[in-house]
């Protein structure tokens, strides 16, 4: 019972992280007066961008730095054309979401077979053994 429970939260803590990431960035843009609604696309060109950095590279650093680096350029993408050029924030972030669907729908079907080799495991002694939060956390 105690591995399912923690087998649990660890799925839900790397299910939820990207999203409560995500989140966190359009709090900010609300709190400015931003409605970014094309997050869902940056998302995806993001997660098709660092998986294809870690299948050619193997390094979950570049893949990251990848990750970030696309999502930072559609966000750049996006305020130069709804802050600076005026256009309309609703249409420019449905257009980007559309565009971040499609986009990760042609690009992606190159990696559809591919796979990432496993990651690796930090076992802490003191630390795994600990009943529910062990197992979710440190394997």
């Amino acid at each position: 019972m105690n591995d399912q429970l923690g087998v649990l939260i660890a799925a839900t803590l790397s299910a939820g992280t990207p999203i409560a990431l995500a989140g966190l960035g359009l709090l900010v843009n609300e709190r400015v007066g931003v409605v970014n609604l094309g997050a869902e696309g940056m998302m995806l060109v993001s997660a098709l961008a660092g998986f294809a950095a870690a299948v050619q590279t193997g390094s979950a650093a570049l893949a990251f730095a990848a990750a970030a680096a696309a999502g930072a350029f559609l966000a750049f993408c996006f305020g130069s054309m709804a802050i600076w050029l005026n256009t309309n924030q609703y249409a420019t972030g449905l257009a980007l979401s559309l565009f971040g669907v499609g986009f990760s729908a042609f690009a992606g079907v190159a990696y559809t077979k591919e796979k990432l080799p496993p990651p690796a495991s930090y076992d802490l002694p003191i630390l795994t053994d600990i009943p529910v939060l062990g197992p979710a956390i440190f394997r």
